[in-house]
């Protein structure tokens, strides 16, 4: 699919991850205020296969979080503001990269990430929606259509892989390079420009949507503040968030301003926000008596809710090591405190599963099932138990239950490719599996996935043009790819 010639084809990063740095002359654009210069924009159609492609290309460059209760959590932080916002019914995706440095970002079709490195420094769950809600109005405001045009004939693939090469130049300077080079080629001229009056603008707009959305307005400045007054002493490791996105004083007056308009009063945190930021802590830590001792020191503090919390980033850090009589004990002790609170019971869930007691864990994930119908994360690691008991059946059964946002998940169809290897149904396996690598930004490995379930036995008609048409479509991506690189 190709963009009309003058459409808008880029939506770019919300300014926290820098350009990178290349030898060639990047021209400045003066915008009009509202749209591009020609009046024409990308539709909707081709707004969302950019943003699906774009994603793609992060999925092969940077760690995305795979973990379903911090997906849920992320992506319903994210819906809770959408449904406030300008545009309540636009699709909006939301995922956390597994990076410790402070950024987020947002791209095309309104997919928006979050670094679990920010999350982590968040005081409260206020300041991380005060974040998110300013990236949701860079999208509605149209920011992203004013600070990016470009007038070109890239196909969709190329105008996503250049979106990441952008955004992830500086990690990687050969894609960063390989970006550049594809600009040229398509006479595109650009600069990452967010104006003082989008910065100010999505700070009004996202203030408006944060306290509508029942959370703190206060905590917008409350934050910039802090992150301005560390970054004091950082010297050339400034955050990526302040490095193109500075926070001035006028700028936190500014939006101090705006808060104390709002009606003062009490916003606590979910337990959700909590029990994710645990979460977070225990899946990135890179040293793992260093985590644990940050959740010792604090077994002792706070609220009985806080200390639960800090029992529960124990119980993980013992489930991490493999410690599994230890992690039972906690999440036994846990449940029965608090046996409505999913998190507590799935981990005590997946601690059976972890340790391959299967009976346990298959009994244990059966009942949340029932009692949290509308959990997919639950579900989803019952399913993942059923494949490891071998109950195959069951495990086809539930996975055509989901909702249809979970089986757009990577892990949904690994987790079918998986299933029908399991049913001895290898062309479907095989079929599944290159769309799961294709998913994750691995198109040569989904290219291999479908050569192999092509010569498999017994291949009907219709599964057999299903595969020449996915071959045929996977092949051109990648020479495509292989042409800008």
């Amino acid at each position: 699919m190709k963009f009309k010639p003058s459409a808008i084809t880029l939506a770019l990063s919300l300014a926290l991850f820098p350009a990178p740095q290349q030898a060639v002359e990047i021209t400045k654009i003066e915008l009009p205020d509202m749209g591009d210069s020609s009046g024409t924009l990308i539709t909707p159609a081709e707004e969302k296969e950019l943003g699906e492609a774009f994603f793609r290309s992060l999925h092969s460059q940077i760690s995305i979080n795979q973990d379903a209760e911090v997906q849920q959590y992320i992506q319903t932080i994210g819906e809770k503001l959408v449904a406030n916002s300008d545009l309540p019914g636009n699709p909006f995706h939301f995922f956390v990269v597994m990076e410790n440095n402070i950024n987020a970002f947002a791209g095309p079709g309104g997919y928006i990430g979050v670094n679990s490195g920010l999350i982590l420094i968040t005081e409260a769950e206020s300041e991380l929606a005060s974040v998110m809600g300013h990236e949701i109005a860079h999208v509605t405001q149209r920011h992203l259509y004013r600070a990016y045009e470009a007038s070109s004939r890239l196909s969709i693939p190329t105008a996503a892989a250049t979106l990441a090469g952008i955004l992830l130049g500086m990690k990687s300077p050969a894609l960063g390079q390989a970006a550049i080079v594809a600009i040229q080629a398509g006479s595109i001229q650009f600069q990452i420009d967010f104006t003082r009056e989008n910065e100010a603008e999505a700070d009004r707009v996202g203030m408006q949507t944060l306290a509508a959305s029942q959370f703190d307005p206060r905590s917008m400045p409350t934050f910039f503040e802090r992150l301005q007054q560390s970054s004091r002493y950082s010297g050339q490791n400034i955050p990526e968030f302040l490095r193109t996105h500075p926070v001035t004083a006028s700028r936190i007056s500014d939006t101090r301003g705006r808060a104390e308009t709002y009606p003062y009063k009490q916003y606590p945190d979910s337990l959700g926000y909590q029990l994710a930021k645990a979460k977070i802590r225990v899946l990135t830590g890179t040293d793992s008596a260093e985590t644990l001792k940050y959740f010792q020191l604090r077994s002792n503090q706070g609220t009985t809710e806080q200390r639960a919390v800090v029992r529960y980033g124990l119980g993980l850090c013992a489930l991490s090591t493999q410690k599994f009589t230890e992690a039972e004990s906690i999440f036994q002790q846990l449940s029965k405190e608090y046996p409505n609170q999913p998190q507590y019971v799935s981990a005590l869930a997946r601690t059976a599963l972890e340790s391959k007691n299967y009976n346990v864990a298959l009994s244990r994930y059966k009942k949340l099932t029932e009692q949290f119908p509308d959990n997919e994360a639950i579900k989803l690691e019952y399913i993942t138990s059923l494949l490891k008991a071998g109950n195959a059946v069951l495990a086809q059964k539930n996975l055509s239950q989901l909702k249809p946002k979970t089986q757009r998940l990577p892990i949904y169809l690994e987790l079918l490719a998986q299933t029908y290897s399991d049913l001895n149904q290898p062309a479907e396996s095989h079929r599944y599996l290159a769309e799961y690598y294709y998913a994750t930004g691995q198109t040569k490995d989904a290219i291999l996935q479908i050569k192999l379930a092509q010569k498999s036995k017994a291949l009907n008609f219709q599964l057999s043009a299903i595969l020449n048409e996915r071959l045929n479509f996977f092949i051109n991506e990648e020479e495509e790819a292989k042409r800008n690189r």
